[in-house]
């Protein structure tokens, strides 16, 4: 419940607040780049889920006639809106289906980094000492390597895969949010309500998993879709690269990569799949900021008090 929604509540016993979830759209509608970039987000991730399954045949079969096919020549079919690549395959098919790589590559990156990664800082912050010093310097140890450059070695001595990628992008960006949520709960444990929790005889998973993980959970999710972005463009370089996923097997980076001979004289080829990590990854960057604000109870009246605005003009 809102702080606003909390004192019409006060006044008016009979008033019933809105449901979060409507309170939340709201809020989304109101802020024109965020919504935007929601949907944005919406269309990509219903690519990913389902197009596989519609375009898969179409984007893998060949057609010599229609190579390099210009954008914008539906005389080959709608399929061909944005042109063809050098096999006449149809390029927005292509994007569809790369975009379950692309996105699949970068949930399981973030998902395993996320999980691991709090689940240690809860640790180092609230354990004992040694634990602590242990923990931070295994997270010293892999920031001392440049997370592409440790990409690479190990991409290449191992087999390139769906998995693989993975595994080396989350080692990468475990640090992230290890350090971030042991400070936030170096501070949080130090609060009022936690030291209540103490006096009362709670258990620390309790006070961990009830009392300091719900706040610092906010903060660990704007930078999960910050960094959602920066392992998209990663994967999109190794893949550029030729160490990322391998033919047959697609992904936008990928993409790039093999249009990237043909850049004088069929340009489209590298343009489009370039411009779906552009706009996916500005999405994420937009929402994030509008998360930043929307799940911060002590920054999330500036989105209440616009909403009275709204309401009065």
């Amino acid at each position: 419940m809102s702080q606003i929604d909390s004192a019409i509540t006060t006044a008016n016993p009979i008033y019933k607040p809105p449901p979060a979830w409507r309170t939340t759209l709201g809020m989304l509608w109101r802020d024109k780049f965020a919504f935007a970039a929601a949907c944005i987000l919406l269309v990509v991730i219903f690519c990913a889920i389902f197009g596989p399954m519609l375009f898969e045949d179409v984007a893998t079969r060949q057609n010599l006639r229609g190579r390099n096919a210009p954008p914008f020549d539906l005389s080959r079919g709608w399929l061909f809106i944005l042109g063809g690549d050098q096999l006449g395959r149809p390029l927005l098919a292509r994007i569809i289906v790369a975009s379950q790589n692309t996105m699949a590559v970068a949930a399981g990156a973030v998902a395993c980094s996320l999980l691991i990664g709090t689940g240690l800082g809860l640790i180092a912050g609230y354990t004992t000492k040694t634990a602590s010093q242990v923990i931070m310097r295994l997270a010293d140890v892999i920031m001392s390597f440049p997370s592409l450059l440790l990409a690479v070695i190990v991409l290449y001595v191992l087999e390139p895969s769906v998995g693989n990628l993975v595994i080396v992008l989350a080692i990468t960006r475990i640090p992230i949010y290890l350090r971030t949520s042991r400070a936030e709960v170096l501070e949080v444990r130090e609060r009022m309500f936690v030291q209540a929790a103490q006096v009362m005889g709670a258990s620390t998973k309790r006070i961990v998993a009830r009392h300091i993980l719900p706040v610092v959970a906010p903060t660990l999710i704007t930078i999960a879709t910050l960094d959602f972005a920066f392992v998209m463009l990663a994967e999109s370089s190794l893949s550029f690269l030729g160490i990322g996923i391998q033919p047959p097997e697609i992904t936008w980076g990928l993409m790039v990569s093999q249009g990237r001979p043909y850049l004088t004289s069929a340009w489209w080829l590298s343009f489009w799949p370039g411009l779906a990590i552009i706009l996916t990854t500005l999405s994420l960057n937009l929402l994030s900021g509008w998360m930043r604000t929307a799940l911060d109870p002590s920054q999330r009246w500036r989105l209440e008090v616009n909403k009275e605005k709204a309401k009065n003009d």
